[in-house]
């Protein structure tokens, strides 16, 4: 049975909402203000999905979607949407969460920092494969993976390599294609289903691994590392570490943070989550000192590596200190922080770990965030702890999808 609904919001999450009989029903691949005809998918009691059947009045933000597979495959969830929409309704969900979740009253939420070429930008991805062994993606809130014959958010370098694989191994489960978009490194990451040693015929310039069942690293072919570029600085990023998928905007948050920092060349600056040192050591040349915690070890291992490759001092009471372990083991024993960056993972930030930083009392927060959901939270939770937050900037990482990167700059109130 077919539903009439008016669309009134965007949710966090990509869907478009309304209402019917009471009930909030969440819509993939609608809009806001559009007035379509939608069938009811999986109903939770409170609120229900819906599967668009026909958009009966667009909203004038709808665009064709560029790509052939849209709607099917869950690598994108906003291209049928024009870019500039795509900003503003992030920016709103962003204003939404930080007002619902976090208690924060008119938040002082920017305009977005969109990318100057919304497509190919992506320098990692994870494909997945199917029973017959093509290489796809999995479906928008699903696990059926969708062969694809082409991607318009990848990098011109990753499809280098998605062109010229020639995959033919029962055993394997996923492949990833990571790159250095300003060096040209490129590096082929394979899972298997069991630990075999793939034989492998190489005809591109890359490196190759396999991730172990144990999760240890099997060098194939070249090295377990790219090197790529960013801000002038040249950064390690090995198989198992994190690092930003779109170069170009890195930048421009590394710019943000900096900004935001204001740094006068004598603070103690604590980088939690530092993962490979993108943000401790872009700034390690004008605080006084940089220390930085991680808890993966690849990702600390390239920060080490990282800092020596610019040539800047290493060690306890160094320029940069670099700490393994979780950041809520590990600021209990931190004596002075003045200023501090968070860049926690999707899930935020523990509540152990703010309230130890708090008891730190630096200055100035400055909180990356991939997920405004638990932006909102913990930043909920350091206003409690002294803070008031002083803006927000969000900075367009992920064009065409739902995703919503951020920088919010927080400072200890006086009183």
């Amino acid at each position: 049975m077919s539903i009439r609904l008016q669309l009134t919001g965007m949710a966090h999450g990509g869907e478009a909402l309304g209402r019917h009989e009471g009930k909030v029903i969440f819509v993939p691949y609608a809009l806001l203000g559009e007035e379509v005809l939608v069938e009811i998918v999986q109903d939770k009691g409170r609120y229900a999905r819906a599967r668009l059947l026909e958009v009966v009045r667009p909203s004038p933000d709808r665009v064709e979607p560029r790509c052939p597979h849209f709607g099917t495959c869950g690598g994108c969830q906003w291209q049928h949407m024009a870019y500039e929409a795509q900003l503003r309704f992030k920016e709103e969900i962003l204003h939404d969460q930080l007002e619902r979740i976090g208690g924060v009253l008119k938040p002082p939420v920017k305009r977005s920092l969109g990318a100057h070429d919304p497509w190919f930008y992506r320098n990692h991805l994870q494909f997945h494969l199917n029973e017959e062994g093509r290489l796809g993606f999995l479906t928008f809130r699903g696990w059926e993976v969708v062969p694809i014959e082409v991607c318009y958010i990848i990098h011109p370098l990753v499809e280098e390599v998605f062109r010229a694989l020639d995959l033919a191994f029962p055993q394997l489960k996923r492949v990833s294609i990571r790159v250095g978009t300003r060096t040209g490194q490129k590096l082929l990451i394979l899972e298997m289903e069991e630990d075999v040693i793939p034989a492998l015929e190489v005809n591109e310039p890359l490196s190759c691994v396999e991730f172990l069942s144990d999760g240890t690293l099997l060098t194939l072919v070249g090295d377990s590392s790219i090197i790529e570029e960013v801000g002038g600085r040249c950064f390690r990023i090995s198989a198992g570490s994190f690092f930003q998928v779109n170069t170009e905007q890195l930048e421009r948050l590394i710019e943000v943070v900096r900004g935001y920092l204001a740094p006068e060349g004598h603070e103690v600056l604590l980088d939690a989550y530092c993962g490979v040192g993108t943000f401790g050591l872009s700034l390690a040349g004008e605080v006084g000192q940089v220390i930085g915690v991680e808890e993966s070890d690849s990702a600390l291992a390239d920060a080490r590596f990282n800092a020596q490759y610019e040539s800047i001092p290493v060690g306890e009471g160094e320029n940069v200190e670099f700490i393994g372990g979780r950041v809520e083991d590990t600021l209990p024993d931190l004596v002075r922080v003045d200023v501090a960056i968070l860049d926690p993972p999707r899930q935020g930030c523990g509540r152990e770990a703010i309230t130890h930083l708090v008891r730190l009392a630096p200055a100035k927060i400055i909180y990356v965030s991939c997920d405004p959901a638990t932006l909102a939270r913990d930043i909920k939770r350091l206003r409690e702890g002294g803070y008031y937050l002083v803006e927000v900037q969000p900075v367009d990482m992920f064009p065409q999808t739902y995703h919503i990167e951020t920088a919010a700059l927080l400072e200890r109130s006086p009183s």
